[in-house]
């Protein structure tokens, strides 16, 4: 495959933290990139504004503000080894449209931030503020979702693509990203067609002119899907050394999300507006695979 990957000057990376576990881990994250001098880290915290002047909320705001360097101290610590340029930066407003308002007027070209935000619900949900930067904003957005293991060096990337505008853009985030050219990806295309809602101990019912139909069918989709892989190929294969390629049949989401266990994927890279390009903030397909997965989530936006 012919490469149109190319090589970025520099990255500006927005870490959005709040101090939580899932802010440190995504903190920790970025020491395992290939960042250099001419990169840069901003590590953003917002002070949430608080709707009451009485005194008891004035002593509140007066903590957080108390806290909030200390925070900032914290995350800029963990980093005080890479090669980036890292400052810090301190808010006042409401965090989700503070951090999409920021990441815009900075420049940034991803935003970087834990899944759960401070109050750590101990459900299998996003917290109210990455769900809500995750739907608003404009910018790329990675989302980290474990903290209880060590990021290893060497990565597992899959890439969810159906060919789409945002999936195009997933594959040029991809390319452009600091990650190391030894990241295993694995591309991933899923192909979707009526046969497959039909539950197998029901198929016998299919005539043979059907079958002949589903044959030819199933012919298109791979010639679909070998389609769609190869022009996600030429963005990725002049950046990465360990590329494969993967069709499957099926509901997009749930493949998406056995094909993360099977690769032992630590992150999913996909579009945000779903495989089938849902005209929505966040796709059906993408809003599944953020809230199911046990792995990183990276969202690509489409311009």
């Amino acid at each position: 495959m012919e490469s149109e990957a190319k090589e970025v000057e520099k990255v500006n990376i927005l870490l959005a933290t709040d101090g939580s576990e899932y802010s440190e881990a995504a903190t920790r994250f970025l020491t395992h990139l290939k960042l250099g001098s001419e990169d840069k880290i901003i590590i953003l915290y917002v002070v949430s504004e608080v709707p009451y002047e009485d005194e008891y909320h004035a002593q509140i705001m007066r903590v957080i503000k108390r806290v909030a360097p200390k925070i900032l101290s914290s995350a800029s610590d963990i980093l005080k080894d890479v090669k980036a340029k890292v400052s810090v930066e301190e808010k006042e407003g409401y965090p989700d449209s503070t951090i999409g308002e920021y990441a815009a007027a900075s420049g940034a070209d991803l935003i970087v931030m834990g899944a759960r935000g401070v109050r750590g619900l101990k459900l299998f949900v996003l917290g109210s503020v990455t769900r809500a930067v995750v739907n608003t904003s404009p910018k790329p957005i990675l989302i980290i979702k474990r903290t209880e293991w060590d990021i290893p060096r060497k990565m597992k990337i899959l890439f969810a693509t159906d060919g789409s505008e945002s999936a195009v853009a997933t594959a040029k985030l991809l390319a452009a990203m600091p990650f190391y050219d030894d990241f295993e990806i694995t591309v991933l295309n899923v192909q979707r067609s009526a046969f497959y809602d039909i539950p197998e101990r029901f198929a016998i019912e299919i005539d043979d002119r059907m079958k002949e139909a589903v044959a030819d069918r199933r012919k298109q989709e791979f010639a679909e899907a070998e389609k769609i892989l190869e022009d996600a190929g030429n963005y990725l294969s002049g950046k990465y050394k360990h590329l494969q390629f993967l069709t499957k049949f099926g509901d997009p989401a749930s493949e998406i999300l056995a094909a993360a266990e099977q690769v032992k994927a630590d992150t999913i890279a996909i579009g945000c507006r779903g495989l089938r390009g849902i005209k929505g903030m966040l796709g059906s397909v993408s809003r599944n695979v953020v809230i199911q997965s046990k792995s990183s989530v990276l969202i690509g936006k489409a311009p």
